[in-house]
């Protein structure tokens, strides 16, 4: 195991955590290698439901590149994009908990994740304008899909970074929840995901997220294959019978 990155399961929920607090949790190739080999083991991990991304201690989610291995020649990305995840369709559900401050690749690290927990001293930011730069690992495409186009515009134009609470008032977060309760927080959302039929929760994930770039009739098309294909599945039979008998459903991800 990377010492970069560290690993625990509690149920069908892995817990991925960037381990770099002195640094801020700032992403170098090392961790970006690891982020990306722990994402490949989870998605093809049958036991594995959902994933949930944080970092350690609570003061940065993550500040981003890591700019003394960039002066050294290192650029922290995989072929799965900055961090190993930013440019990745991870089928599974994915969620970000920020127990502290995103910055540019670490903002877009968490723009990359489907649900977000912050902890309300957390702030998020794409600063990139101020160096000159732009925000280059997904910011500038995600963020306007996530908020509305004129949020989204002045976090780029104004580099000025949004608090927890206006992340959680324009949509970018799910719960604002004091430091110590993100990954509890986090992790009672994944187990009350995990409550559901594993393959109709990563076929609804699809649906949607495909169905943006799509006019209606295309999304209507891949809709009802989606729902053709899941009503024939092991697992919708075993909802219908648990239902019927008033049981849990026993989930195969069939």
């Amino acid at each position: 195991m990377s010492e970069e990155l560290l690993r625990h399961r509690e149920g069908h929920v892995e817990v991925l955590t960037i381990n770099r607090p002195r640094a801020r949790n700032a992403i170098n190739l090392a961790t970006a290698q690891a982020i990306s080999a722990a994402l490949d083991d989870c998605a093809s991990d049958d036991e594995v439901w959902v994933v949930i991304l944080t970092g350690a201690e609570d003061k940065a989610f993550s500040a981003g590149m890591d700019l003394k291995a960039f002066a050294q020649g290192e650029f922290p990305a995989t072929d799965e994009g900055f961090g190993g995840v930013t440019e990745r369709q991870f089928p599974k559900p994915l969620i970000g908990a920020a127990n502290g401050s995103a910055f540019a690749g670490g903002f877009e690290m968490l723009l990359s994740c489907d649900l977000v927990v912050a902890a309300d001293h957390a702030v998020f930011g794409i600063p990139e304008a101020q160096r000159g730069l732009i925000a280059g690992a997904g910011g500038l495409i995600r963020l306007p899909r996530r908020i509305a186009r004129a949020v989204a515009l002045e976090m780029a134009l104004t580099a000025e970074p949004l608090s927890a609470a206006r992340a959680y008032e324009v949509g970018l977060v799910n719960r604002v929840v004091p430091s110590a309760e993100v990954l509890p927080t986090a992790l009672a959302l994944a187990q009350r995901i995990c409550a559901n039929a594993p393959l109709a929760v990563r076929t609804s994930k699809r649906v949607m997220l495909d169905a943006m770039d799509l006019g209606e009739g295309d999304a209507w098309a891949l809709n009802n294959a989606a729902f053709a294909a899941i009503a024939l599945s092991a697992d919708a039979l075993e909802g219908a019978i648990a239902f019927a008998e008033k049981r849990p459903p026993v989930w195969q991800s069939k």
